[in-house]
C-alpha cells in the first residue's frame, strides 16, 4: 500500500520566553488524527556571551502524556547556530511538542520553522 503526504503545514515564527526560567512552547502538535511527520529549525544566532538556553523536545507515545526525548543546553554565542529536528514520524494519536528555557543573560528571541506532514495511504 503506497503512502503519500496528503498535506504540509507549515509552523512558523520567533518565540521569545516571558522570562529567565520560564518554559516556553515552540510548537506543539497534538490532535492529528493521521499519522505525520514532523522536522524542523531553530535559530539560536541571538545567543550571546553569558546566555544559557536549554532546548527541550518530547513525544507523548501514548497519546496522553508527553516524555523527554532529547534535551541540548547551550551556553554563549553559537558558531553554528542552527539546530535542526531531524523528521520523526507519528501514529495518528501521537503528541510533539518543543520548549526552550532561558536561563542566564538577556531574554533574546529565536526564529523557528517546522513542517508537518500528514500521511495517507490509497
Amino acid at each position: 500500500m503506497p503512502v503519500y503526504v496528503s498535506d504540509l503545514i507549515p509552523h512558523k515564527g520567533t518565540v521569545t520566553p516571558s522570562d529567565l526560567n520560564v518554559e516556553t512552547t515552540v510548537i506543539e502538535i497534538t490532535n492529528v488524527g493521521s499519522p505525520f511527520i514532523v522536522e524542523g529549525y531553530i535559530d539560536v544566532s541571538q545567543l550571546q556571551d553569558g546566555d544559557t538556553l536549554e532546548i527541550r523536545e518530547y513525544i507523548s507515545v501514548d497519546g496522553v502524556n508527553y516524555q523527554k526525548f532529547m534535551s541540548i543546553i547551550l551556553s554563549n554565542a553559537q558558531d553554528n547556530p542552527i539546530i535542526r529536528f531531524h523528521a520523526k514520524t507519528f501514529t495518528d494519536d501521537m503528541k510533539y511538542k518543543v520548549t526552550i528555557i532561558q536561563t542566564t543573560g538577556a531574554v533574546r528571541s529565536f526564529p523557528y520553522r517546522f513542517i508537518e506532514e500528514i500521511l495517507s495511504s490509497g
